[in-house]
């Protein structure tokens, strides 16, 4: 198998050095190690076209291997090395700026996204006014008792839940204190802050 290291280098350098690689006569299989998704998606379209088959696995954030074989056959996935998960921190109800009805409907697909992730998250961690949505009334108990089934642990800031008054309406999860967020999310590998 031949490797391609095409970091850092934006669509069409990484399909047109795999192209190339491929055309080669003792070349069966190819692995291409790219830093976006996009490239990964070209590839795909480009192993797709030609009959090739397909494979790539997330080492790391911005960081993937693809695997692209002649015969047609999906190679098995790339070694993977696991990290320590990821954390996704959520400080509000909404999300983005702008309307806020719009940003209420944002939020809720953000977090029934993470529900179809293959790979969830280890922490969702709300603060601030994100403590609502963990709390009754919320379009979002149900996506988020899904992740926690997955393994998710589910997190509501102690501090924010008493200045909202929301102490008895959590309906998922736990309440924990800012040690207990900053423990978390020193333990993983990445956060994603919304």
């Amino acid at each position: 198998m031949k490797t391609i290291d095409v970091l850092g280098h934006p669509c069409p350098i990484p399909v047109i050095e795999a192209k190339k690689a491929l055309a080669e006569r003792d070349t069966d299989s190819v692995l291409i190690k790219i830093d976006n998704i996009a490239a990964v998606q070209n590839l795909k379209k480009m192993a797709n076209g030609y009959g090739y088959g397909f494979s790539y696995i997330e080492k790391a954030k911005d960081s993937y291997e693809v695997i692209i074989n002649k015969d047609g056959k999906n190679p098995p996935e790339p070694e993977y090395v696991p990290s320590n998960g990821f954390a996704v921190a959520i400080s509000r109800n909404t999300m983005g700026e702008g309307a806020e009805e719009l940003g209420k409907i944002l939020i809720k697909g953000y977090i029934y996204a993470l529900t179809e992730l293959p790979v969830p998250p280890k922490f969702v961690i709300f603060f601030n006014s994100g403590a609502y949505l963990t709390s009754d009334g919320a379009n979002t108990i149900d996506d988020l008792k899904k992740l926690e089934q997955k393994g998710t642990e589910i997190l509501t800031c102690g501090t924010c839940v008493n200045y909202y008054g929301l102490q008895n309406n959590l309906m998922v999860g736990t309440i924990t204190d800012m040690y207990g967020i900053a423990e978390r999310m020193a333990s993983v590998g990445n956060v994603i802050n919304i």
